[in-house]
């Protein structure tokens, strides 16, 4: 049973005075109902589950009235063998992108006061589709990702105690003994392998055989090329599927990330294909790190719209659009030239993306200094540097040199922790997970 740091989120969201509606949003198999579901076994009496994909005509519910007392009594009639009771009955309204009336009635259960109720559905149809029938000020929301490299850990068999003293060598910047640091590097290889998909990293634990993991990452990535199938309109489906594909070869194939039109067609244009660039990113099937023009607070001043790298929003997505033998490189760490460099920066990226950052990257073509990703923590601009060995990070010397306002900077390194008088922490490349 793979534990998920997005119960930590729902407890407190269960346990607070002013309770709104929770809104758990995401795309699809990233655990969303099967969270709710664990919860709700664990921490009422009873849960009142409507699926509206599955059961449609539940819709009937919300066609009326949509006062607290009629939903209730027409809650009541449909489930007879629900007691439905305020405070031990969570109500949970799943794939409520489908019923926008049920969208709709959250604003009158925030306001009643009187019942639990979570709504969960895919970005697909939720903010994609509807996203302005939210009630503003009547819900609240929670980001399901893939599985990180910590909640990987516990799915293997760490305690969270174990885990958990990873932060202590963080915080002081000492060098972690070789015999764990070794551990957790084969352990984050393997994490890149499988990714974070909750299905592939249960069938890691299950059966310990990658070619398992691969048969279901495929599945999943076939699950998502027809989600753009079923969602996306009619002008959009070919060339959204084709962009989404590409990733794969833009990413791990050539020196440069940033996202080229020509890698999704010969002669292809942003104008052809931004749209279906749009389409995916509202979609959560990609996130976009961009370019800025200078490396400055507060770095959306600076980022340009068409000029961006693509990553998936979870590696499991990723590995599936390649060959199983680059499964087996990485795991073996006998991965070499671009493929490597650009795999652990898709594992940065991710890393990253999962800890709800906002991605920027910087390169000056003029002096042809890049730097692979910046982020913002604490106010504060944090230029990072991957690299797939321990070399020297010129670009993040020079930046800082000429921006005494950056305190300091991470070195993502296959490595250990260390750090150098310039202000440029080195650190092994799962710590990622714990920024």
């Amino acid at each position: 049973m793979l534990k998920r740091k997005a119960s930590s989120f729902i407890k407190k969201w269960m346990d607070s005075k002013e309770k709104k509606c929770l809104v758990v949003q995401g795309a699809r198999q990233t655990g969303k109902t099967f969270i709710i579901e664990r919860f709700a076994e664990e921490n009422y009496e009873e849960l009142l589950e409507i699926n509206f994909k599955q059961m449609p005509s539940a819709k009937e519910i919300f066609a009326g009235d949509l006062t607290v007392e009629a939903m209730i009594m027409a809650m009541r009639f449909r489930f007879p063998e629900k007691k439905i009771i305020p405070g031990k009955t969570l109500i949970f309204l799943d794939e409520i992108q489908e019923c926008e009336e049920a969208i709709t009635s959250l604003k009158f259960w925030a306001i009643d006061q009187g019942y639990d109720v979570i709504a969960s559905g895919s970005l697909l149809g939720v903010d994609y589709k509807r996203a302005s029938s939210y009630p503003v000020g009547y819900v609240d929301y929670l980001s399901m990702h893939g599985l990180d490299f910590e909640e990987f850990l516990w799915g293997i068999g760490f305690s969270e105690d174990m885990v958990g003293n990873l932060y202590s060598f963080l915080t002081s910047k000492s060098v972690i003994p070789e015999a764990i640091h070794s551990q957790l590097m084969n352990y984050y290889r393997k994490y890149i392998v499988i990714g974070g998909m909750p299905e592939a990293v249960q069938k890691y634990v299950d059966t310990k055989d990658f070619r398992e993991v691969d048969r279901v990452q495929r599945s999943l990535l076939q699950g998502y090329l027809f989600d753009i199938a079923h969602y996306a309109t009619a002008e959009e489906k070919v060339k959204a599927e084709k962009c989404y594909l590409s990733l794969g070869k833009q990413l791990l194939d050539k020196e440069n990330h940033k996202f080229q039109y020509k890698e999704v067609e010969h002669g292809g244009r942003a104008q052809k294909y931004y749209s279906s660039i749009e389409w995916l990113l509202r979609a959560d099937m990609v996130q976009l790190s961009r370019l800025v023009t200078d490396v400055r607070f507060d770095l959306s001043d600076y980022a340009r719209d068409d000029f961006f790298r693509a990553y998936t929003t979870d590696l499991s997505l990723l590995m599936a659009m390649r060959d199983f033998s680059l499964k087996q490189h990485v795991a073996e760490n006998t991965l070499a030239g671009t493929s490597k460099g650009g795999i652990y920066e898709c594992a940065i990226a991710d890393a990253l993306y999962k800890n709800g950052y906002s991605l920027y990257f910087y390169k000056n073509e003029t002096n042809h200094r890049e730097i692979d990703v910046i982020i913002q923590k604490d106010g504060k601009v944090l230029p990072i540097e991957v690299k797939s060995g321990n070399t020297r990070a010129s670009s993040l010397k020079a930046l800082m040199k000429n921006h005494e306002d950056i305190a300091y900077a991470y070195k993502f390194v296959d490595g250990n922790i260390g750090e150098s008088e310039d202000g440029i922490i080195t650190l092994p490349l799962y710590m990622a997970a714990f920024i």
